[in-house]
């Protein structure tokens, strides 16, 4: 990668300013680092100055971090098997989510336009089930590939309205959530694609809004088999197997997801991080090429 002067773009002179400047022994993973100076503005700088690991002590363990949390780990566990304070655990997490949320989206625009897609809500809570969330997402026909996903609160339902009213009034956000998903997809979806989802009433209206001229097929949601931790569903066909797969690997390799867990997530935007982060992994590392 060509060195770049973030002090005053030297980079971009027609005659190069940018020269070596010796290098350093950096201890965190034992590597020779090289150094440049920029002979316009006289500023110095590493090939790792402008990383997301610079000036991290645990550049081993932050690497390992990620593996862990994608395999149904999480940050205590995490803290405790790479000997790590639960607070520099939580640091490396939300910097890696970041960058991870980046990297699935830069990576998925340099790919093919999607031809047929499917969505569809995940329930799951934070801190109670009186608490619901609800996580569209959006994965690629076939491939499986993750495009794009929303964490948003929603109200209780069922036989849980009443249990739930101690904890006051809770807004239903999964249309704006729906918005906001929509509109970061349609620069992945080709032009009249078909769009696959299930026989929610709200659907419908969103998706014309956003994708004129798309074809959008619904189909009859079905039973969960007991396999899956009951995303996949019961029978030999399901028009929507690559979106219900990729939630059962959702829940299977996300603590926070799993049914019948005491580890629950305490706050949305960490789903949310989380999950990104999960996404990434999926489409880099799970996906066969």
């Amino acid at each position: 990668m060509k060195p770049y002067c973030f002090s005053c773009a030297a980079s971009y002179q027609p005659v190069p300013k940018i020269v070596r400047f010796g290098n350093y022994f950096r201890t965190s993973d034992s590597k020779l680092v090289q150094r440049f100076r920029c002979k316009q503005c006289k500023t110095t700088f590493s090939a790792d100055t402008h990383g997301w690991l610079y000036r991290r002590r645990e550049r081993r363990k932050s690497l390992l971090v990620k593996k862990i949390l994608v395999s149904t780990g999480s940050l205590r566990r995490t803290a405790k098997i790479l000997h790590l304070n639960r607070k520099t655990v939580e640091r490396s997490f939300l910097l890696q989510s970041l960058e991870a949320e980046f990297e699935l989206k830069a990576d998925n625009l340099q790919k093919p336009k999607a031809q047929v897609i499917e969505f569809d809500d995940l329930e799951t809570f934070e801190h109670s089930k009186c608490k619901p969330l609800s996580v569209t997402i959006a994965v690629e026909h076939k491939t499986r590939r993750i495009l794009g996903l929303e964490v948003s609160s929603m109200p209780a339902n069922g036989l849980l309205v009443e249990a739930a009213r101690k904890y006051g009034y809770r807004p239903d956000e999964r249309r704006a959530a729906r918005k906001a998903l929509f509109t970061s997809l349609q620069p992945l979806v080709a032009p009249g694609a078909e769009i696959r989802s299930d026989c929610n009433p709200h659907y419908p209206a969103s998706v014309k809004k956003y994708f004129p001229g798309s074809v959008h097929k619904r189909y009859l949601g079905r039973r969960g088999a007991n396999g899956g931790q009951g995303e996949l569903k019961k029978g030999r066909f399901d028009p929507l197997f690559s979106l219900n797969h990729t939630c059962a690997m959702l829940r299977a390799n996300v603590n926070r997801l799993i049914r019948k867990t005491w580890c629950t997530t305490k706050r949305a935007d960490r789903l949310r991080a989380h999950l990104f982060l999960y996404a990434n992994y999926h489409n880099q590392e799970l996906l066969s090429p």
